[in-house]
């Protein structure tokens, strides 16, 4: 395969479409046995898994910044990621990047019969997402993922575990696997935080983890019937927790003091204080 010119590599004008094959050229010439970057010659696709997972979150923290002038950024960040992985499937001989894109096209086709098809565009958003895990249900079959395609198959194991966990709910909820109220799911919690006490006063660490994780399950169980987002949701209380902590600091700071000179009666009077002013 002949290299890209230097004429594509440096032309920052044209379209998206121009843009994209850029992008392609750019990292063919990073992965160039001769000519390439090292770092970017070492690397594989378990190395490069986790740099994936870390731009899709800094997309999404973006988003919940509501830093619009970061996210053209964080986006190109992350398209990197997917023409990475392409350009290295591409040299062992397995798919290229016309591949990915042709698939995720013909995927999109597929699962909107109501767009791109005769179904009617009257449905419901409840019956859309009913009709598309249907749709991805028999994608597997006919792909012959399983002999038995089962409710919880197809969600991905590298999920982050909260959003893992409200998956698996909602996917056993549509069968009636579901509590009916959240008044069951609370008695719930209360059993597993007694079960917890329990594990941490009479079991091994093993049994700890396990009881805790039970615990952390049924609270994304009680999110999900409260119609909360669990990552959205801790990803708030961790920013309120910081905005919280750094009002604590400024404070002792104030004061002539850093947190390991202060003590925990004189933090927690600093905390109800930002608390007192709603800082979130």
């Amino acid at each position: 395969m002949a290299k890209p010119d230097d004429a594509l590599i440096f032309d920052d004008t044209g379209d998206a479409a121009h843009q994209f094959t850029r992008l392609t050229a750019i990292m063919e010439c990073l992965r160039d046995p001769e000519s390439g970057c090292p770092w970017d010659l070492e690397q594989d696709f378990a190395s490069i898994a986790p740099y994936t997972i870390e731009e899709a979150h800094e997309v999404a923290d973006a988003i919940a910044r509501e830093a619009w002038s970061e996210l053209p950024g964080e986006l190109g960040d992350l398209a990197l990621q997917v023409v990475y992985h392409a350009q290295m499937a591409s040299e062992d001989g397995r798919f290229d990047i016309s591949d990915v894109l042709r698939a995720i096209n013909a995927k999109m086709v597929a699962r909107h019969p109501h767009v791109f098809g005769d179904e009617s565009r009257e449905k419901s958003a409840e019956q859309q997402t009913a009709d598309w895990e249907a749709i991805k249900a028999a994608e597997r079959k006919a792909a012959g993922k399983s002999e038995r395609v089962g409710v919880l198959d197809g969600v991905a194991l590298g999920l982050p575990a909260l959003t893992r966990a409200i998956k698996l709910q909602n996917r056993a909820a549509r069968v009636g696997f579901d509590w009916p109220s959240t008044d069951e799911v609370l008695d719930k919690i209360v059993e597993e935080a007694r079960e917890l006490e329990e594990a941490r006063d009479e079991l091994g660490p093993e049994e700890l983890a396990e009881e805790y994780g039970d615990l952390l399950f049924v609270m994304v169980n009680l999110g999900r019937h409260l119609g909360l987002d669990p990552e959205a949701s801790l990803r708030a209380a961790n920013l309120k927790f910081t905005n919280r902590f750094n009002h604590i600091e400024r404070e002792l700071e104030a004061r002539g003091k850093a947190p390991k000179d202060s003590d925990l009666a004189e933090m927690d009077a600093l905390w109800n204080e930002a608390k007192a002013r709603k800082i979130k």
